[in-house]
């Protein structure tokens, strides 16, 4: 089980496996000569600016590590209620850099980052805090799992775009699922008073979960979920993609009123 929970150091190994295959898959479809500026599922984004989002947001990460290892003072964090408009700008600015030189310039940077994360230890994995330009300090087990949800949601994107039929990476979704909860927690929006389960059905991170919303926000905890008005049931990629923005998916077991509104809280980044 561990090796399946990206926070701990035990999970390491199975993360940047994962996020290294998601890349690879990634780097797979931004390479052809129709594709640069063919649709995806990120609004109005095309291939190109997706590109150029994960290479944006990559530098940032070197930047990020620098001052967490030279304990270099860093501004205020940006904030995620503004995330959505700063990254969509950020992206659009690298629009005229042509195909192979940013796809290049995003091969190399990714290479460049999964060497900074080969290279986190046990003390350092969860004990390195490195300040994030929009959450503010993390830890640094975080920088990987942002790697994943890049490569592996946005390669869902570019599928999107097509189509065609497809769905999400089942590795890749099983270890995001501890993430959504605080995608999710940091996301919040409206914070009227709110209680209900959301159960994962399967792989390694299943199991039942207790979410309140509150005026200080969401609380979670794994628990028993019997007696709450109502209960969100998904498996990982369904979660994964509805944490996201992407879908509308989950069953719903009891109120449904209850559910509509927690499922409604949530601003989009």
């Amino acid at each position: 089980m561990s090796a399946w929970d990206g926070m701990a150091f035990e999970g390491k190994e199975t993360m940047l496996r994962v996020v290294r295959r998601e890349a690879e898959l990634f780097f797979g479809m931004v390479g052809g000569d129709d594709v640069w500026e063919a649709p995806t599922g990120a609004g109005h984004w095309q291939v190109r600016d997706v590109v150029a989002h994960l290479t944006d947001t990559t530098e940032a990460y070197f930047v990020a590590f620098d001052a967490a290892r030279s304990h270099t003072e860093v501004p205020p964090a940006y904030g995620l209620v503004g995330m959505a408009e700063r990254v969509d700008k950020q992206a659009l600015a690298l629009r005229d850099v042509p195909q192979d030189e940013l796809v290049e310039r995003l091969r190399t940077d990714f290479d460049k980052v999964m060497g900074i994360f080969d290279a986190l230890g046990p003390d350092e994995w969860a004990g390195l805090t490195v300040p994030h330009f929009y959450m503010g300090p993390l830890p640094a087990f975080f920088y990987p799992a942002f790697q994943l949800m890049d490569y592996g949601v946005h390669s869902w994107d570019i599928r999107q775009g097509t189509g065609r039929a497809h769905g999400l990476s089942g590795e890749a979704a099983d270890l995001l699922v501890p993430f959504m909860f605080v995608l999710w927690k940091y996301t919040t929006g409206a914070k009227d008073p709110c209680e209900l389960g959301i159960r994962i059905t399967s792989g390694p991170n299943a199991g039942d979960t207790r979410v309140a919303v509150g005026p200080d926000g969401m609380d979670y905890e794994a628990g028993d979920v019997s007696g709450l008005p109502a209960v969100i049931e998904f498996d990982p990629g369904s979660f994964v993609l509805t944490a996201f923005g992407r879908s509308n998916a989950g069953t719903i077991r009891g109120d449904r009123a209850v559910a509509d509104r927690y499922l409604n809280l949530f601003f989009r980044i």
